[in-house]
């Protein structure tokens, strides 16, 4: 079988562009794009330079002890600038120092804490066109898409705001005469967060908003390739926290690789890790957190399957087939993946959906360019990736109905890719491809559509296209889908912050954003108050 792939992955073409393939720079142009303030002026504006400190301990911004590296714009291969990262002793220092803030900001009251998240708001609203620029610069999107992720870090900062006079607990009755049983949520301590590349801004947010809020400190380790929104970003949130004189290690940063995250994950102070990234690394890090009985919140791979029901609003689910299967170059975790369509309406679909891939090569470009609708891989990894999956689904009886190949220019482009004819349980469908490849089925009804859509290991995000308020009803039923976003007649990509994010299965179980997510940040204390003059006991036990 291996060798088979490789032949097939041999005879894929590369897409010829009327860009050059390699990079050249011509007299004038800066070494780093940061130098370009004339192109690039927003990354001076966000206090960025050819050498940024990526770690930060509330004390100040420090060179780190890790390796330098370079931050890569995937849609031209030039370097925006380089960053020192930190390495196991900055992390042990950024720990040692949030431990140390968390002990004073738990205890200022909620609704304050709910204020400074609401300058943070405000603050991150003054820089939400040049964050969301870097953003789309550094992972890649389009740049409606990158300021797009920063507005949803504003929207869970709102959100916080009112959360802060609002996360009660309970009063409940208790058996005993004169006894009363209270429940209340207290601050965990230190939080940690790995966050990844494909949202640089967004992840951060939903659980840093979050954590302060109900009283937590936070410690911050931004995907490797992309640091430079890490530190803008924090830079802007420790403006905030100084402004206001309260403890800045509340909030800290360390950019680093493996060794920082096996720290965080190891060490007994970081009281809950937050980890969003492939289901492989998602399952080491459960286990290392478990091992020492801390609180791990998952956020891992989703293969997400949009079903179109016979009696589906056709229009409407081919905008939503359109959008989830390519956007953000199909980098999302709740990107769709597969396409399970009712058998009378699959040839008119699968047509039309071809004709808007075959448009969109025309919008194909670099993502801060307000013409592009399609932008780059995130890096060369991705594209070795895509050719592979392309391959190995030939391989096993696809057909590529469109794209298929990767475009001969600067940077990590490639073909959106459209695969029909393979079985719905084949290996390389049950196996999330993070690319813009999406997997057509022909479905005879709408029972087979779930139990398909539920087949795969992962969990994430899922959506049904339909009509009849019966198939609505079985969808989000208990024989409907077992994912942990489950859509009616909206895309399964992309999700509002006021819900909970997240998935079953091997997506992680986690929680974030939204609704009650909020409670895997504290603690709960059940407390039974005795106001009598009696020592009655539960059970009605007598002990004499």
């Amino acid at each position: 079988m291996i060798g088979a792939a490789a032949r097939i992955l041999a005879q894929v073409k590369v897409l010829k562009s009327p860009r050059p393939a390699t990079l050249v720079l011509v007299r004038g142009m800066a070494a780093y794009l940061v130098e370009d303030k004339q192109e690039y002026g927003f990354l001076r504006e966000l206090g960025l330079e050819r050498v940024n400190a990526g770690v930060y301990d509330g004390a100040g911004w420090s060179a780190g002890h890790g390796e330098l590296v370079q931050s890569v714009d995937p849609a031209t291969g030039r370097i925006i600038a380089e960053v020192t990262t930190g390495n196991e002793a900055d992390a042990d220092r950024c720990i040692a120092a949030g431990v140390k803030a968390y002990d004073e900001w738990r205890r200022l009251p909620a609704p304050f804490r709910g204020e400074i998240v609401r300058q943070i708001g405000d603050e991150l609203r003054k820089y939400r066109e040049p964050l969301g620029q870097l953003v789309s610069l550094e992972m890649g999107k389009i740049r409606a898409e990158g300021v797009g992720e920063v507005q949803e870090f504003v929207d869970i900062c709102d959100y916080a705001v009112g959360l802060s006079r609002m996360f009660a607990g309970q009063i409940l009755p208790s058996e005993r005469p004169q006894h009363t049983i209270l429940e209340k949520w207290n601050p965990l301590g230190l939080v940690g967060i790995i966050s990844a590349f494909n949202f640089p801004c967004a992840v951060f947010g939903w659980n840093a908003a979050i954590a302060l809020t109900v009283g937590d400190s936070v410690l911050w380790k931004g995907a490797p390739s992309t640091p430079l929104v890490s530190i803008a970003t924090t830079r802007i949130v420790a403006e905030v926290l100084r402004r206001n004189r309260v403890p800045p290690a509340v909030v800290t940063l360390c950019q680093g690789g493996t060794d920082v995250g096996q720290r965080m994950a190891a060490d007994p102070r970081v009281k809950l890790l937050s980890f969003t990234g492939s289901t492989e690394v998602g399952r080491e890090v459960g286990v290392q957190v478990q091992r020492r009985f801390g609180r791990v919140l998952l956020e891992l791979g989703g293969n997400n399957a949009l079903l179109i029901n016979e009696d589906a609003p056709a229009e409407m689910a081919l905008d939503a087939a359109f959008f989830g299967c390519i956007g953000t170059a199909g980098q999302r975790c709740t990107s769709t993946r597969r396409l399970i369509i009712h058998e009378r309406l699959y040839d008119v679909f699968l047509r039309k959906l071809v004709a808007r891939y075959t448009a969109l090569l025309q919008r194909v470009g670099h993502p801060l360019d307000s013409a592009t609708l399609y932008g780059p891989l995130h890096n060369q990894r991705a594209v070795e990736g895509y050719r592979a999956a392309v391959a190995e689904a030939v391989q096993q009886g696809g057909r590529i109905e469109c794209g298929g190949r990767v475009l001969e220019r600067a940077g990590c482009f490639v073909e959106p890719t459209i695969i029909s004819g393979l079985a719905h349980d084949a290996p390389v469908v049950l196996r999330e491809t993070f690319a813009p490849i999406v997997y057509l089925f022909k479905a005879r009804n709408l029972a087979e559509a779930i139990a398909w859509n539920n087949e795969v290991d992962q969990g994430l995000s899922s959506a049904l296209f339909t009509s009849n308020v019966q198939s609505a009803f079985q969808w989000i039923g208990e024989t409907g889908s077992d994912c942990g976003i489950v859509n009616i007649n909206t895309s399964p990509s992309g999700a509002e912050i006021g819900g909970a994010f997240g998935g079953e299965k091997a997506t992680g179980g986690g929680r974030e954003s939204g609704s009650d997510a909020w409670k895997q940040y504290v603690r709960r204390s059940t407390i039974t108050v005795n106001h009598s003059s009696n020592l009655p006991l539960a059970q009605g036990i007598v002990f004499e």
